[in-house]
């Protein structure tokens, strides 16, 4: 578009638009010296006939007469009727709305022009060649373009077809934030669609980062600095959280400043949906209902903390009003909104790439115990995982040492689990996408324990009647 310039000019032949306050000499030639009127005097009574009248003035009735009469001949005089390019118009805005701002701007340049593809040709274009001619650059540091809207099959909203998708009526039935949610989760790069059963997905997918936000809320009430425990103290899955966050830092930041908003979109969604939501809230849910002043719960309640800043300034951009409504929830009574918090700055020591890798195993064989289960539950012989005590077989000797370093009961949600190195017996359960695994089912012996459910030999033999030792222990 820049090279061939195939639409850009200075003026155009309309009835409408900007006028071009030019007065040009009978007979002469563009090239000519005296061609164009030069007065600053027929330059005042024009500026003060358009301050008062506004650029209709340039049209009325004798308009010549009034702006030449007394100060040069109107005979000798034609009024140019074309108008100023509207895009020369749009395009000037960098020189009457940047430059000599009081907000400290010294350069006048705008970090980012954002506008539809369409504006290549347009806005774009024009700001580029007149800030060139005057300043020798472009007047933008950055510029983004977006496509356009379309229905759900792919197209051109019309008024005439009925197909058209207004902003007031989704954020009147879904709220402002899940219309924002649909942009961020939208590759704005091409043409986006928008329908009903579009913004079903989405609001689905709002429903899933507000949940794990309430779960935080519930999780951290009368958290203070007494809880906080270091990141060396703790076990091994809440410095697999700390991990992941890292790695996650590093996505969000990248995301936003390349304005990926659909990568930083998903990203997140996927953490909250598969490593909190299906894995770490299920498996700590044990530990923050049921234990004492234990390490493991304070560690939990220290992630918990860091997940809440992080997500919640992380999803801010995003999800403006719904993490405002969050923070708030929180922190009733703060002077300070959500929106002037910075985000957290994440310790390099959190990455641990080695544990990565080992907890990539132990949730791989932790697939084929929860699909184990998930057969026995199905077929009415268990109601609960917590019924369950299975013996699961490894092939890898590095793999069931990595399990049995870790309480890989407690992280698939059984009251025992039996870990044996070698082949699975005939009939063992196998899922194909969790090779070297196989587990077959037992009852766990027992009696429930009333408070924490699960089923332990040493229930009832304890000072608090109905409870295993750890339960009668934290009720003191």
């Amino acid at each position: 578009m820049i090279e061939t310039r195939p639409d850009w000019v200075l003026s155009r032949q309309r009835a409408w638009g900007v006028p071009l306050t030019c007065f040009t000499r009978k007979g002469a030639l563009p090239t000519d010296e005296n061609f164009l009127l030069k007065n600053e005097e027929v330059n005042a009574r024009i500026l003060s006939a358009f301050e008062a009248e506004g650029a209709d003035a340039w049209y009325k009735e004798g308009a010549k007469d009034r702006f030449l009469s007394g100060i040069v001949n109107p005979d000798d005089w034609d009024k140019v009727d074309d108008i100023l390019d509207v895009w020369f118009d749009s395009g000037s805005t960098h020189a009457f709305v940047l430059r000599d701002r009081e907000d400290g701007s010294e350069d006048g340049l705008a970090d980012l022009y954002l506008e539809g593809t369409d504006q290549h040709r347009g806005w774009f274009h024009s700001s580029m060649l007149q800030a060139c001619g005057t300043m020798g650059r472009a007047p933008y540091r950055g510029v983004l373009t977006h496509g356009f809207t379309l229905d759900a099959k792919g197209n051109k909203m019309s008024k005439s077809v009925g197909n058209t998708v207004s902003p007031e009526d989704v954020t009147k039935q879904y709220g402002a934030d899940i219309l924002r949610l649909w942009v961020a989760q939208s590759d704005y790069t091409g043409d986006l669609r928008i329908g009903p059963e579009i913004l079903k997905g989405v609001a689905d997918s709002y429903r899933r980062m507000r949940n794990t936000m309430r779960y935080l809320l519930g999780a951290l009430a009368h958290f203070d600095e007494s809880d906080r425990t270091p990141a060396d103290q703790m076990p091994e899955l809440e410095r697999w959280v700390l991990h992941r966050l890292a790695e996650l830092d590093k996505t969000v930041r990248g995301g936003y400043d390349a304005y990926n908003f659909q990568g930083v979109t998903q990203a997140l969604l996927n953490f909250c949906t598969l490593d909190l939501s299906a894995f770490y809230f299920d498996v700590r849910k044990d530990v923050l209902y049921c234990d004492g002043d234990s390490i493991e719960r304070r560690s939990a309640r220290t992630v918990l903390d860091l997940l809440f800043h992080r997500l919640t300034t992380w999803l801010a951009p995003i999800l403006a009003f719904t993490m405002e409504e969050v923070w708030l929830e929180r922190y009733p009574g703060s002077e300070s909104s959500l929106h002037l918090q910075d985000m957290p700055q994440t310790p390099a020591d959190w990455l641990n790439p080695a544990l990565a890798t080992k907890w990539a195993g132990i949730r791989q064989a932790r697939r084929a115990v929860t699909a184990a289960l998930e057969i026995e539950r199905t077929n009415k012989v268990i109601g609960s995982s917590l019924e369950a005590a299975p013996e699961v077989f490894i092939e890898d000797a590095a793999t069931l040492s990595a399990l049995e370093s870790v309480p890989f009961a407690d992280i698939c949600i059984t009251s025992a689990i039996t870990l044996t190195q070698g082949a699975a017996s005939r009939g063992a359960f196998h899922l194909p996408e969790a090779e070297g695994f196989g587990v077959t089912f037992h009852q766990a012996p027992g009696k429930k324990c009333q408070r924490c459910w699960k089923i332990l030999p040493d229930v009832g033999t304890h000072a608090h009647p109905g409870t295993c030792a750890r339960c009668s222990a934290a009720l003191g």
